[in-house]
C-alpha cells in the first residue's frame, strides 16, 4: 500500500493542479478515496491538459500580513468562521440550510482552485436543540395519548435544554449535513473537535497541527468545532488585549478558536462571518454609524461596540480582539455579513477577490485618505466651492488654463514615462495609445476649451429658471444648484482630467476622478495642478484623484457618497459600471452606432467629403460612423460608385447588410448584426428604400447617439431631423461634431443618449439640477382652506436679467 508520504506531493502542489498519468491518479483514488474517484479521475483529466486551477501564483512566505485587499487573490491557505448566526435560523432551533448550502458551494469553488480551505463552524447547538425538541414531544405526546387513551395531540411544555447536551445531539447531524453537502462537489471533509487543552498541552497541539495539515495534503477540507458538549466554561486571563502573539489566546468561543488556528496553521486569510457588514465606528442601527472598510491596530479606543449576536457566545468586540490577534500572527482577516440574501451567495469569493465587502483589518495604514474619506472632502469641497461667486469659480478654471500652458513641458514629460511604459508592456492598441498621448498642440486646444467653460459659466448656479407668486406675499423660485458629488471613470485620455474638472468646478460640484492606470503619471500632474489652481479660494479639496487600487465596482457600491457615475471609455466599460452602480445613477451612453443616411437628393460633392470625415477622421471615437444607409435608387449609381472607391482608398472593410447583399452577386462578407460599433476602420452599408425606413432602421438597431443624413431636399431632411429620436441629429454634417468643444460648450464630461435631463454633449448645464425656494410672511395652508382668509395666485413671475458676459 502506499505510504502518506508518497501520496501527498501527488495530491497537492501550491497553487497549480498537479500533472500526473491518468493510471496513477486512478490507483491512488481506489487506495486512499474510494469515495471520490470519479473526481480524481476529472481532476486528472484536467491536469493531464496541463490546464492550472487558477491563474495567479498562491504560494507566498507566511508571516506578514496582506497590506491591500487586492492582494488577497493570492491567498493560498484560508479559514472561514461561521458565527452562530450565519449557521442558525431566526428562531434559534435548526440550520440555515439555504446559507450553508451556499457557503459549501463557494469553500468548494475555492478549494477547486488549488486553495486550501478550513472551515471553524457553529450550529451544533442549535441543531442538537431541534433535535431534541422533537424527540421530547414524540415522546411526551406518546405518553400523554396512552394516558388518556386519545391520540389527539396536546400542548406539551418543553423544559429548557442544557447546551451541552444540544451539542452532543447536533454535532453528529451537523457533520453528516457537510458531508452531504461536500460530496455534491465531490469533496471529502473531516471532522476535528478541540478544547482548549487542545491548544495549551503541548503534545496535544502538535498532533492537532500535524492532523490538520495531513488533512490539507490530501486535499481534505478540516471542518472545526469546539467540543461544546465537554468543554468547560472559559476562566477569566488576560489574554486577547492587543499583546504580542507570544502569549496565550484561550478558546472561549469560535472566534478565539478560529484566530488560535489561522496563526496556529499560518494561515493567509481569516474570513469570519457574522450577522452584521463587517466592524462599525458606533453600534450598527444607531445614528451615524458608518462601516469601517479597513481597521488598523490602535483604532480599537475610537470605536464603541453593541450588544452580542442573537446566538453565539461572541460580539463584535470579541471579533476584533481575535482578529487583531491574528493579524500580529501575520493572517490577514476580513469580518463580513454572511447572512444577508443578496450577498452571502457570493461573499466568501468576493472576499478572496479583493472586493471592498466588510471590514479588512490590515497593518499597514496608507498615507492619503481612504476613497470614502476622498468622496467626504469632496462633497464638503463641493459645497464650499458652489458659494463662492461665479467670477471666483472662472478665475480658478482661468488659472487651471494658464497652468496647462504654463507647465507644458512637465505635463508632457509626464506623459512621455506613461507611454514609454506602455508601448513597453504593450498593453495598448494603437488607437489607446493615440489617445493616451498628449502634445503641446492638444494643451493648447485644451485651454481654450476651459476658457470657454470660464466665460459660460457666469451665471450656471444659482440661476432662477422660474418665479411664481403663489399668494401675496408667498413667492416661489426655483433655482439651479449643483447635484453634489461626480465620480467620474475614464481611460487612457488623460485630457479628460482637466476638462471634466473645470466642468466641474463652473458647475459647483465635488468630483472624485477614476483615471486609467496606463495614465498614472499624466494624471498625477493635471490633479496636482488642477488643486494648485483651487487653492487660490481655498476649495483645494473639491477634486481628488482615486488611488488606482480601488477598484471600479468598489466605487459603484459608495450609494451614500456618491451621486452621480460619469463614465468615459469603451461601450464595454459603461456596461459595466452600469451593471455594478447600486443606487447611483449613471450618465453615459452603452454603445456609439451612428448611422449616416445618404438621401436620392443628396448632393455628389458633399456625400464622400462627410462620409469619409464620419468614419475615418478618427474611427475609434463613440460619435464616428458605423452603419451607412443607401437609399435604393441610388445603387449602381456613379455617386454608389464614389462612396465605395473613396472607402477602398481609405481603407475601410465594408460589411454587407442583409438588404443591400441580396442586390449583390459577389459581395462583402455579411454583417453578424447590424447593432455593431466597429470601432475601427470597418463599417456596415445596408439599403433602404426610403427616408422613413432609414428612420426605423436607425430606431431599431440604433443606441440613440448621433444619426445624419444627407441630403437637398428640405422637407426629407426635416423629416428625419423630427422623427430621429437620438440625443444629435444632423443635416449635411459630419457626425463628428457631436462634441462638447464642438458645440461650443468648452468641453464635455461624457456624451449621454439616457432620457434624462441632460442627452448628447454633456456641458455645465448638464451637471446642474435645481432646488424651490419658497419666501413668506406667516404664511400656512390652513389660510388656504374653503374658509381661509386667502386665496391662491399662481402668476408668473419675470426672471430676473442674466449676466450678460
Amino acid at each position: 500500500m502506499l505510504c502518506r508520504a508518497a501520496l501527498s506531493p501527488l495530491v497537492r502542489s501550491p497553487g497549480w493542479c498537479f500533472v500526473s498519468p491518468p493510471h496513477a491518479i486512478a490507483a491512488i483514488s481506489r487506495l486512499y478515496f474510494p469515495c471520490h474517484n470519479q473526481r480524481l479521475r476529472n481532476e486528472s483529466i484536467r491536469c493531464w491538459s496541463n490546464i492550472p486551477f487558477i491563474t495567479v501564483p498562491l504560494s507566498r512566505a507566511h508571516g506578514k500580513s496582506f497590506a491591500h485587499r487586492s492582494e488577497l487573490k493570492h491567498a493560498k491557505r484560508i479559514v472561514v468562521k461561521l458565527g452562530s448566526a450565519v449557521v442558525t435560523r431566526g428562531d434559534e432551533c435548526g440550520l440555515a440550510l439555504g446559507r450553508l448550502a451556499s457557503i459549501v458551494e463557494q469553500v468548494s469553488m475555492l478549494q477547486n482552485q488549488g486553495r486550501e480551505m478550513m472551515i471553524v463552524t457553529s450550529g451544533a447547538v442549535a441543531f442538537g436543540k431541534q433535535r431534541l425538541r422533537h424527540e421530547i414531544l414524540l415522546s411526551q405526546s406518546v405518553r400523554q395519548a396512552l394516558h388518556s387513551g386519545q391520540s389527539q395531540l396536546k400542548d406539551v411544555a418543553i423544559p429548557v435544554l442544557e447546551a451541552r447536551a444540544c451539542a452532543a445531539a447536533g454535532q453528529s447531524g451537523l457533520m453528516a449535513l457537510y458531508e452531504a453537502m461536500f460530496t455534491q462537489y465531490s469533496i471529502c471533509a473531516a471532522q476535528i473537535l478541540v478544547t482548549n487543552l487542545d491548544f495549551h498541552d503541548e503534545q496535544k497541539r502538535r498532533n492537532l497541527n500535524g492532523t490538520l495539515h495531513e488533512l490539507l495534503r490530501m486535499n481534505i477540507v478540516p471542518i472545526i468545532n469546539t467540543n461544546d458538549a465537554v468543554v468547560p466554561p472559559p476562566e477569566p486571563n488576560s489574554d486577547l488585549q492587543g499583546v504580542n502573539v507570544g502569549k496565550v489566546i484561550s478558546v472561549k468561543d469560535n472566534d478565539s478558536l478560529a484566530a488560535r488556528l489561522a496563526v496556529e496553521m499560518k494561515t493567509d486569510l481569516l474570513i469570519v462571518l457574522s450577522d452584521v457588514e463587517g466592524l462599525f465606528d458606533n453600534p450598527p442601527g444607531s445614528d451615524d454609524a458608518k462601516l469601517i472598510d479597513i481597521f488598523y491596530p490602535g483604532d480599537q479606543q475610537s470605536v464603541t461596540f453593541g450588544t452580542k449576536s442573537r446566538v453565539g457566545m461572541g460580539g463584535m468586540e470579541a471579533k476584533v480582539k481575535a482578529a487583531l490577534w491574528a493579524l500580529q500572527g501575520g493572517t490577514s482577516v476580513v469580518i463580513a455579513n454572511g447572512t444577508h440574501p443578496k450577498i452571502s451567495g457570493h461573499v466568501i469569493t468576493d472576499i478572496v477577490e479583493g472586493k471592498k465587502v466588510g471590514t479588512f483589518f490590515s497593518e499597514v495604514k496608507p498615507a492619503g485618505p481612504t476613497v470614502e474619506q476622498q468622496a467626504e472632502m469632496a462633497r464638503a469641497g463641493g459645497r464650499t466651492l458652489a458659494a463662492l461667486q461665479p467670477e471666483q469659480r472662472a478665475e480658478i478654471i482661468y488659472r487651471l488654463a494658464d497652468l496647462l500652458t504654463d507647465q507644458r513641458e512637465e505635463i508632457l514629460l509626464a506623459n512621455k514615462k506613461d507611454l514609454e511604459e506602455a508601448e513597453n508592456k504593450g498593453r495598448l492598441a494603437l488607437p489607446l495609445l493615440k489617445r493616451l498621448s498628449l502634445s503641446t498642440s492638444k494643451l493648447n486646444s485644451l485651454a481654450i476649451g476651459l476658457r470657454q467653460i470660464a466665460a459660460s459659466s457666469q451665471d450656471s448656479v444659482g440661476r432662477v429658471i422660474r418665479r411664481t407668486r403663489i399668494a401675496k406675499d408667498l413667492d416661489l423660485e426655483q433655482v439651479t444648484v449643483p447635484i453634489g458629488v461626480l465620480l467620474v471613470i475614464f481611460e487612457s485620455r488623460p485630457d479628460c482630467l482637466p476638462q471634466v474638472s473645470a466642468l466641474a468646478i463652473a458647475s459647483g460640484n465635488g468630483l472624485l476622478l477614476k483615471g486609467g492606470k496606463e495614465a498614472a503619471h499624466s494624471n498625477q500632474i493635471l490633479h496636482h495642478l488642477t488643486q494648485e489652481a483651487l487653492s487660490i479660494h481655498g476649495v483645494r479639496d473639491a477634486v481628488q484623484l482615486v488611488n488606482t487600487r480601488e477598484e471600479v465596482e468598489d466605487l459603484c457600491r459608495l450609494d451614500k457618497l456618491i451621486d452621480l457615475i460619469i463614465p468615459r471609455g469603451s461601450s464595454q466599460l459603461v456596461r459595466n459600471i452600469q451593471k455594478a452602480a447600486k443606487g447611483i445613477p449613471v450618465m453615459g451612453h452603452s454603445e456609439g452606432i451612428c448611422h449616416v443616411y445618404v438621401d436620392t437628393d443628396a448632393s455628389v460633392e458633399k456625400v464622400t467629403r462627410i462620409i469619409r470625415d464620419s468614419k475615418c477622421e478618427y474611427p475609434a471615437a463613440c460619435n464616428a460612423l458605423e452603419t451607412l444607409l443607401i437609399h435604393r435608387d441610388l445603387l449602381r449609381t456613379p455617386l454608389f460608385d464614389q462612396i465605395i472607391d473613396m472607402l477602398r482608398v481609405e481603407q475601410v472593410k465594408i460589411h454587407a447588410g442583409p438588404k443591400f447583399a441580396s442586390y449583390l452577386t459577389f459581395s462583402p462578407s455579411e454583417v453578424k448584426s447590424l447593432r455593431t460599433e466597429y470601432g475601427d476602420l470597418e463599417c456596415c452599408i445596408e439599403v433602404v428604400d426610403s427616408v422613413q425606413e432609414a428612420v426605423e432602421h436607425i430606431h431599431k438597431y440604433g443606441s440613440s447617439h448621433t444619426d445624419v443624413i444627407i441630403t437637398e431636399n428640405e422637407k426629407t431632411a426635416e423629416f428625419f431631423l423630427q422623427h430621429v429620436d437620438s440625443a444629435c441629429v444632423f443635416w449635411n454634417a459630419s457626425t463628428r461634431f457631436s462634441d462638447g468643444y464642438r458645440f461650443g460648450l468648452g468641453a464635455e464630461v461624457g456624451i449621454s443618449t439616457s432620457r434624462i435631463h441632460a442627452r448628447g454633449p454633456v456641458g455645465i448645464e448638464g451637471l446642474l439640477t435645481t432646488k424651490w425656494l419658497l419666501r413668506g410672511d406667516n404664511h400656512v395652508v390652513s389660510d388656504f382652506s374653503e374658509h381661509g382668509s386667502m386665496k391662491y395666485l399662481h402668476e408668473s413671475l419675470p426672471l430676473p436679467q442674466r449676466n450678460a458676459n
